[in-house]
Parts: structure tokens; C-alpha cells; sequence
């Protein structure tokens, strides 16, 4: 008894350690801001480092999960369709013509889906936005901090960071990303963030406003065309939800598909048009680049059309097929969509593209049927993710997948079918 007594007292404080809130806020930052510095991390302390912190904040997020089990309603919350996709990524190991490469990449995968299973669960929508927004405040600064530094103070670049010290010539500038169309990407799901806080009240009106103003500076200065394009997108569809939430109930099922059938439209116009808009945002130099690497992928493709090469979420160096494409020096295909048809197949592209359809449905009709303004952040940073997927591979890998399935199971959470059919049972 005088054994059992003190390991009772242990369990029950480690519960209450790993089930509070504050571990939970703590451990949700923590992750988002490992993945979206990735990067950063990664060349600071190396690979090593980076997965160790990986691994260690998996267990944490078990432990306070565990903690936390009895509070979670398990009807309609993992999205069948995101399962599907991911257990398709992990069996390609079986066929993959680099196995030990596909065995490391799904891992990785599956950790960062983990955690990012584990923030949708634990965290509500409010408290997720709350927490994307205190990290990518912190990650925008220290990219303008580091880039004053690179390109005003010391004058030269920072080759370890790939940053290239442009600011003196207001940009393109780089952040802690790497590239000007990643910076551009993480500004545009800030200010989706940023306007979230500030339309919510969740923090004070000056740092929200501080917050935007800085995150529209960075998008300017980082130069990308992919960015700007998908900001006027992003832009359109928060004016199109904006005015789906103010329509009478019994007229919004009309007004979504006038949504539908306009943004159905304005699609083939800009595709019709498209020359002169890829002139309009000087954009001829990044198609040639990736036409560049798209033709030899859809080469490549056909020798394993239905099923794949074998998952690698970013490309892995040295390893055929990737070295067949710009001499391997590319980190992906420069589109998501085309990336998963090169690595998982026809099979494994249908299931993306139901994945990510689904998911965007769900958070689309959540958005316009619900009056909080928060429902809008995961509809509208999933438009950011889905855009940006035709010209960049980020939603495949790290900061994009967290935030894609952090949204996708919320949305699943909010909007089940299989909650629904658990109630008619009832």
C-alpha cells in the first residue's frame, strides 16, 4: 500500500500537468512554431536537432492527449478522406523505388500529422487562430529583424539562412523561409490570421493592426508573384463570404451555387486570359522555371501512372527519379497536385484531391453558416494553401500539412456526416 499510495499521487500529478491548459497552449505554440521554422531550425542546429525536437514533441502531445482523453468526443472527428490519403502515402513504401527513403518520409509524415490531429482535438478554433497568430507575429519579425540586419547593417547576405540581403533594395527579401514565394505564402495565412484577431477581438486592436500592417509590408517586399496572385484570390473569396453570411437562410443554398457558378466562370476567363495576367504580375520568369520541371516529371509519370514512385514529401537529394529533374537540385515539383500524381499515382491524386475538396466544402459551408467570424480562418487559410498548391509544394510538407489537416479535422469535427448519422440513429 505504502508503494501504491505514492504512484498514485505521481499519476495523478502528471495528469493534471499534461492535461492543463496551459501545457496544451504551450505544446500547440510549440509545435506551429517548429514547423513553421522548420527551416530555420534545421540550419541552425541540423537535422538531428530538428527531428529530435520532432519526436519529442510527438510523446508530448501522446502524454497530453492521454491526459485529456475523456474530454474528447470521438464521433465524425478524424476525416475518413484524410486517413485514406495518408495510409495510401504509407503503404506506397512497398512499391517505392527508394523504400528506405519512402519508409523515413512517411515517419515524418505521419508525425507531423500527429500533431497536427492532436491541435484540432485539443485546441477550439478560437484558441488554434489565437495560436498561429502569437507565433507567426514572432517568425514575421524575426524575418524583418534578420533581413535589416542582412541587407542595411552588415550589407551582405546570409547565405546559411538564404537570405540575400535585399532590402536596401526593397526586396525580393527572403524571411526565415527560404524562398520570396514562401515568405509571401506565410504573409498572405498571417493576414488571413491577423484579420481573424482583429475581426474576433482576440487580442488588442493595435497589435492586430501592427500585426496586418507588418505581414502587408512583408508580402509587398517579398516580391512573389505567386503571392500577389493568390492574395486577390483570397481577397475575392473574403468578399464572397462576407456576403453569403449576410443572406437570409433560406436564400443561402441559392447563393452558394451563384458563388459556384461565377467562380466557375471567372475561371475560364482568367484561363483564357491567362498570358496577360502572367504579364500583369511579371510572373513570365517563375512559369519558365517551373514549366522547366514539369515537363520532365510528366515524362516520368507514366512509367508508374496508377500508383506512384513511392511517397517522399520533399524531394530528397540524390535519389533517381529526382535527380532526372534539374539535376536534382529542385526541393519539390512546384505544385502539389502534380508532386502527388509523381509520387503516389492517379490512386493517390483522386484521394488528395477528395481530401482536400472535402475538406474545403466543409470549412467553406461552416464559414457562411456560422456567426462567428472565426469559422472564416480555416476556409480562408485553406483557400491560401489550395492556390498556392498550383505553383509551390508546401501544402505537402511541414508548416502546410499541420495547418491543412489542423483545418480539414476541425472542419470534419464541426461537419460530419457520421455525427449526423449517429444522431438520426439516436
Amino acid at each position: 500500500m505504502s508503494d501504491a499510495q505514492p504512484r498514485h499521487h505521481a499519476i495523478k500529478f502528471a495528469e493534471g500537468f499534461f492535461g492543463s491548459a496551459r501545457f496544451s497552449t504551450a505544446l500547440t505554440q510549440a509545435i506551429i512554431g517548429t514547423e513553421l521554422g522548420t527551416l530555420f531550425i534545421q540550419q541552425i542546429i541540423g537535422w538531428a536537432g530538428l527531428l529530435g525536437i520532432l519526436a519529442t514533441l510527438v510523446v508530448l502531445a501522446i502524454f497530453s492527449f492521454l491526459a485529456r482523453r475523456d474530454t474528447v468526443e470521438w464521433h465524425g472527428l478524424l476525416p475518413i478522406s484524410l486517413l485514406i490519403f495518408v495510409g495510401w502515402a504509407a503503404i506506397s513504401v512497398f512499391w517505392s523505388q527508394y523504400q528506405w527513403a519512402t519508409l523515413g518520409s512517411v515517419v515524418y509524415f505521419g508525425a507531423v500529422t500527429v500533431l497536427g490531429i492532436y491541435i484540432a482535438l485539443i485546441r477550439d478554433t478560437i484558441q488554434i487562430a489565437r495560436a498561429f497568430g502569437d507565433v507567426l507575429r514572432v517568425a514575421l519579425v524575426l524575418s524583418f529583424v534578420l533581413e535589416v540586419f542582412s541587407g542595411v547593417l552588415i550589407d551582405a547576405p546570409l547565405r546559411f539562412l538564404f537570405i540575400q540581403g535585399n532590402l536596401a533594395e526593397l526586396g525580393p527579401l527572403q524571411g526565415i523561409f527560404g524562398t520570396r514565394n514562401q515568405l509571401g505564402i506565410i504573409t498572405l495565412i498571417a493576414i488571413v490570421t491577423f484579420g481573424t484577431e482583429l475581426r474576433t477581438r482576440s487580442i488588442q486592436r493595435p497589435v492586430a493592426i501592427g500585426s496586418l500592417a507588418l505581414a502587408g509590408l512583408l508580402l509587398l517586399l517579398s516580391r512573389s508573384p505567386i503571392a500577389f496572385g493568390s492574395f486577390v484570390v483570397v481577397a475575392v473569396a473574403t468578399l464572397a463570404l462576407y456576403g453569403l453570411r449576410r443572406v437570409s437562410p433560406e436564400r443561402k443554398r441559392v447563393g452558394q451555387f451563384v458563388l459556384l457558378g461565377s467562380t466557375i466562370t471567372i475561371g475560364a476567363i482568367a484561363w483564357a486570359a491567362r498570358t496577360p495576367i502572367i504579364n500583369a504580375l511579371s510572373a513570365s520568369n517563375e512559369l519558365n522555371q517551373r514549366l522547366a520541371i514539369w515537363r520532365p516529371i510528366r515524362l516520368l509519370i507514366p512509367t508508374h501512372e496508377l500508383e506512384g514512385w513511392g511517397w517522399a514529401g520533399r524531394w530528397w537529394e540524390g535519389i533517381p527519379p529526382f535527380t532526372y529533374v534539374r539535376d536534382g537540385l529542385q526541393p519539390s515539383a512546384l505544385n502539389a497536385y502534380l508532386d502527388v500524381w509523381f509520387q503516389v499515382g492517379l490512386i493517390g491524386l483522386f484521394a488528395f484531391v477528395f481530401m482536400v475538396g472535402l475538406a474545403f466544402i466543409r470549412s467553406w459551408l461552416l464559414a457562411s453558416r456560422q456567426r462567428s467570424f472565426v469559422y472564416a480562418w480555416p476556409a480562408l487559410v485553406l483557400v491560401v494553401l489550395l492556390v498556392t498548391g498550383l505553383a509551390e509544394s508546401s501544402l505537402l510538407v511541414e508548416f502546410g500539412w499541420l495547418t491543412f489537416v489542423v483545418c480539414s479535422v476541425k472542419a470534419s469535427r464541426e461537419l460530419s456526416w457520421r455525427k449526423a448519422f449517429a444522431a438520426i440513429r439516436v
